[in-house]
């Protein structure tokens, strides 16, 4: 069963699943799918219309957003439908606190962590496990690779590497994802991956880079 406040909004078109909980003042519009367990406000907007500036007032009813399972969306999260892609998808497993803005056609995988106040430009592709500073910005159509870490403030203008831990200094890894993630082991194989530029031969970081290049060659974005 879901629980959902008294003063919360649902509009026509929202398909919820259960065990969901929606706080006050939180409006979610159609066209939306909610899967369970998730968390989700107080002062959530879910459903809004992609701010497109070259199209503000396009058709929008067609597009849908994708909110997976047991996710925590803190309040004052915003999240909005697509403009091109068929959704804006939301996975499962994530936390996205305080004054999150999602915009319109982006992709956030499973275990993602985007800290309070950061926003995402359209597009915006932010892989498996990646764990995201306070404060942070994207560029329209970056992509964060899989457990990368960025530092807080930061402003996301090329994309950034699986493992990869983004902060001002010399180039290091987010060995702290991997030992969260059971990939201790591979600490050695991914720094000469990601720091000497030595391919790597394990199949799981081959999986990861195959992935990333994929959705990399398709924002023709640089890369940091």
């Amino acid at each position: 069963m879901n629980q959902i406040h008294p003063t919360a909004i649902i509009g026509d078109g929202v398909i919820l699943g259960e065990g969901n909980i929606i706080g006050p003042f939180t409006v979610i519009y159609g066209n939306c799918i909610i899967g369970n367990n998730n968390q989700i406000g107080p002062n959530v907007v879910v459903g809004t219309p992609g701010q497109d500036t070259k199209n503000p007032n396009y058709r929008h009813e067609n597009y849908a957003i994708k909110i997976g399972n047991n996710n925590i969306i803190r309040e004052f999260c915003s999240i909005q439908k697509p403009i091109e892609e068929s959704h804006t998808i939301i996975g499962d497993d994530c936390y996205l606190m305080h004054g999150v803005h999602i915009a319109h056609d982006c992709e956030i995988q499973d275990k993602v962590v985007l800290g309070s106040a950061t926003i995402t430009s359209g597009f915006t592709k932010i892989l498996k496990g990646a764990n995201i500073g306070i404060g942070t910005k994207t560029h329209q159509f970056s992509v964060i690779g899989q457990y990368a870490f960025v530092a807080m403030g930061t402003n996301v203008v090329k994309n950034i590497a699986p493992f990869a831990k983004y902060v001002p200094g010399p180039k290091t890894i987010n060995e702290y994802a991997l030992k969260k993630y059971g990939m201790e082991s591979l600490i050695e194989e991914v720094t000469n991956w990601y720091i000497h530029g030595v391919e790597p031969l394990s199949k799981v970081l081959k999986e990861i880079n195959d992935e990333f290049l994929k959705y990399h060659e398709q924002s023709h974005r640089r890369q940091h």
